[in-house]
């Protein structure tokens, strides 16, 4: 049987993989007949979609997937910033060959979804290497907020990334994963806020915005 958790899941993944677009509407009653559940555990889960800033819900309007503006996007970045050098200089501190290995493997992953094409995939493994080193020092906690600002992230490159900038990132990554083999904490820290920087410096904020049906995209190919 269907949860609202598995709802939120769904819902979130289709938002982070770019098949939902900023600004699509989530009518209750079709997500309720798409999940074969009642409009109060459809209402419930976009509650939750909403305290994480994924969807916006707009009084006698309904709920519409986040379409995060310029100046929230700067904001969601700055933060990114400084909490990922801290990261970054403990990651350092607390470095072991395993943890080594499972980004180097990340990395593998991220270039191999840019040579297939995988948008979708590319956007998510870009994202989740941020992720990934929280994971992998044990800090859930910061996993769980860079979680969800990456999710917010994810809104952010849809509307206004250049096509260019997923193999940069990627680029970017594995230098920072070099400078954290050789255990280099200030070169380490600085490509991070570099690499950060880039990624918003890489957003056209004058793009003009697609829009999805949402049947096409909870039901992905």
């Amino acid at each position: 049987m269907t949860s609202t958790a598995t709802i939120v899941e769904t819902l979130t993944q289709a938002i982070v993989e770019h098949r939902l677009q900023p600004g699509s509407k989530l009518a209750e009653q079709k997500l309720a007949d798409h999940f074969g559940v009642s409009r109060t555990l459809v209402r419930q889960a976009l509650f939750q979609l909403a305290q994480n800033r994924l969807i916006k819900l707009e009084p006698a309007r309904g709920a519409f997937v986040a379409a995060p503006s310029v100046t929230e996007a700067r904001q969601i970045f700055a933060v990114r910033r400084m909490l990922e050098a801290e990261m970054t200089r403990s990651f350092v501190r607390e470095i072991t060959p395993g943890r080594l290995r499972a980004l180097r493997e990340h990395v593998a992953q991220e270039k191999a979804a840019l040579q297939a094409d995988d948008a979708a995939n590319r956007t998510q493994l870009l994202g989740d290497f941020h992720v990934r080193m929280a994971q992998l020092m044990g800090n859930e906690v910061l996993a769980q907020m860079l979680g969800e600002l990456v999710s917010r992230c994810a809104l952010i490159t849809l509307m206004y990334q250049s096509a260019s900038a997923a193999q940069h990132s990627c680029e970017e990554h594995e230098q920072i994963v070099k400078a954290l083999s050789a255990k280099d904490e200030a070169l380490a820290v600085r490509l991070m806020g570099e690499h950060l920087l880039h990624v918003e410096e890489n957003l056209g904020f004058d793009r003009t915005l697609p829009s999805h049906d949402l049947a096409v995209a909870l039901n992905p190919l």
